[in-house]
């Protein structure tokens, strides 16, 4: 009788060891903090919802390309100034063109990764259209006079 006591008590405590085992494990199990954040703020797992709104194709902003009229325009100035020659005039932004414009940039001291520049263009003689300005007396201009006696007596 007591051998049968003893296997009972074995038994049961054998089945709540086993029982309790997995329980402990998962309350103790931590996720190992990675190197590259090693603050102890965790942010909530963001959501990935896929709804047709959400994907917009995305367009371009700005203008993306020279019209062929705009760009004969820029490579006769280039030739008026001397940095083109006559026969590389096409109305094609070629490579020509850009060295022409990168080279006219850096003679001025301005930026050369982006061409044309608008001081280049205003250089050239090719800035904004100013046909649209009403009092071309009062307005301020690219063209602003370099001292007092240019400025006309009214």
């Amino acid at each position: 009788m007591e051998l049968l006591r003893k296997k009972i008590i074995f038994s049961a405590l054998a089945g709540a060891l086993l029982l309790s085992v997995p329980a402990l494990s998962a309350t103790s199990s931590k996720k190992p903090i990675s190197k590259k954040n090693s603050s102890s703020h965790r942010s909530a797992p963001k959501s990935k919802k896929s709804s047709a709104k959400s994907k917009k194709p995305t367009r371009k902003r700005g203008q993306q390309a020279i019209d062929s009229q705009r760009m004969t325009e820029i490579q006769q100035a280039l030739v008026q100034s001397g940095y083109l020659k006559p026969d590389h005039v096409s109305g094609k932004l070629d490579d020509t063109t850009k060295l022409a414009l990168t080279k006219l940039q850096a003679d001025h001291g301005w930026q050369t990764k982006v061409v044309p520049d608008s001081r280049a263009l205003i250089k050239l003689g090719l800035g904004p259209d100013q046909s649209a300005i009403i009092n071309k007396n009062t307005a301020v201009l690219s063209s602003v006079p370099k001292s007092i006696a240019e400025i006309p007596d009214k």
